[in-house]
């Protein structure tokens, strides 16, 4: 079904919009004669000396002075190996990462023809603690199946009404509205945890597809296309399917994808959005809660959000290098960044580096390794090429210009941006599609964390205020 949109304004109420006074930008109005400034004192209120984070030895973001995470729980979903501590001190090591004892290599290593899509069992690894028999499988993915549909109306009243910009809103808002839909979203019963989880899974992408034409139609006068989906397709094939207007796609793309899927589908309790569901299954909130917010971190450009920075920066490198086969020129672009010269002047180089990772980073490899499949032979393989130079001389350009070495590798995100690039997917799905995926590891931790963890997680925090201060009556103030 396809519903043309295209705005519709009048020229009345074109002309009443330019006379009513401008909105607040944050809702909050400030009379221009105010005599304080509510807002321009802001860094200096929140503020901490950052002399003080050492001389308390805070380990700022849970990480240790060397890099390393500081200790917070134990798990036995997944293991994300980047170094070793050999006599106490960090030594670089190649990456592998695995799932519930399986390395990830293992797991998508068979390219035989017969073999097509993993996500699915991928999901039931982690969530069910074993690799399933074939009618396991099949049971698991005709549940996953029969979950798809939508409460009745939700899509026009939740997903096409006041749609924001951002899907992962989006995401996130209809993960807490589905509450409303269930009768016993607060039992924490092993059934209807496990039953919120599939559900979820099954949901999400059909939610994502969704609010993006929505998003297209109420910000781009586009159309919205509402296909529905087909029963019997993978989590990939239903993706595309929904999603490409002509409902069309290769074999090999829905291989792809499905491989993307899996690269994303879990990475250990430390990650941020992995740790945000800890931390409020341990609070013993309702599984919608617990998932809404896990997206809402998974969104930040610190996070899963990164991939914007990755591929704006690829952009820019594009344009202003003009040979992309010339180490010496794609080098000096680098060195740019490197400097603070250009792209967003950080520093960073996005697409290079980890909190783990030091030597190899298994998801890079893997994304990598299809994504010279697709590139190879078509106008894709010069960027291709391009990436590859850009992962070789970072390294190589960061020492130079900064005189310190640092164990770096291309992290995940150095080639899926190019990779959905090649499929067409729109960037706007870059992390929405990541949350679909991550589902099932966030499901598998809050899982663990209901069985295992039994206490609430509260770390302490230190207070600057070494003594109090005398509180003072407003007309001495």
């Amino acid at each position: 079904m396809v519903i043309s949109t295209a705005p519709n304004a009048s020229p009345d109420s074109a002309n009443a919009a330019s006379a009513a006074p401008a909105a607040p930008a944050f809702g909050v109005s400030v009379p221009a004669t105010a005599k304080i400034s509510l807002f321009e004192e802001f860094d200096q209120i929140n503020r901490i000396d950052p002399r003080l984070y050492e001389r308390y030895d805070v380990k700022r973001g849970l990480r240790n002075a060397d890099g390393t995470g500081v200790l917070a729980g134990m798990t036995n979903i997944s293991n994300v190996h980047g170094y070793v501590i050999s006599d106490g001190e960090k030594v670089a090591d190649e990456g592998w990462l695995r799932l519930r004892g399986y390395d990830l290599y293992d797991i998508l290593g068979d390219d035989s023809v017969h073999r097509r899509f993993n996500f699915e069992e991928v999901a039931y690894l982690l969530l069910m603690g074993d690799l399933p028999t074939s009618q396991q499988l099949t049971d698991f993915i005709e549940v996953i199946d029969a979950q798809r549909e939508l409460p009745d109306g939700f899509t026009a009243s939740m997903i096409m009404s006041n749609t924001p910009s951002n899907i992962m809103n989006v995401l996130a808002r209809s993960v807490l509205l589905l509450y409303g839909h269930d009768e016993n979203a607060e039992s924490r019963t092993p059934e209807h945890e496990i039953n919120t989880a599939l559900s979820l899974i099954s949901r999400l992408p059909r939610i994502m597809v969704l609010t993006y034409y929505a998003s297209r139609a109420r910000y781009h006068g586009e159309s919205m296309i509402m296909h529905r989906f087909i029963p019997g397709q993978s989590t990939a094939e239903t993706i595309l399917s929904m999603l490409r207007p002509d409902r069309q796609f290769t074999p090999e793309e829905a291989r792809m994808l499905d491989i993307l899927l899996c690269v994303h589908a879990e990475h250990g309790g430390g990650n941020n959005s992995t740790f945000t569901a800890r931390v409020l299954s341990s609070s013993d909130t309702d599984p919608y809660s617990t998932y809404a917010a896990a997206i809402g971190s998974l969104k930040g450009f610190r996070h899963g959000g990164a991939n914007h920075k990755v591929l704006a920066m690829q952009r820019e490198i594009k344009q202003n290098v003009a040979n992309w086969e010339s180490d010496d020129e794609v080098a000096a672009y680098l060195a740019k960044i490197v400097n603070k010269q250009a792209y967003d002047k950080t520093g960073l180089v996005y697409g290079m580096g980890h909190a783990v990772y030091t030597l190899s980073d298994p998801r890079a490899v893997i994304c990598k390794r299809f994504a010279e499949k697709l590139a190879t032979g078509t106008d894709h393989e010069a960027e291709f090429d391009l990436l590859k130079r850009i992962e070789r001389l970072a390294p190589e350009v960061i020492l130079r210009e900064k005189g310190t070495r640092k164990d770096m590798c291309a992290n995940v995100d150095m080639y899926t941006g190019f990779i959905y690039s090649m499929m067409g997917i729109p960037e706007d799905l870059f992390t929405p599609l990541f949350a679909c995926a991550r589902m099932a590891g966030w499901a598998a931790h809050r899982f663990e964390e209901i069985a295992s963890g039994k206490r609430i997680i509260r770390p302490a925090y230190k207070n600057t205020y070494a003594k109090g201060r005398e509180y003072k009556p407003m007309d001495e103030r």
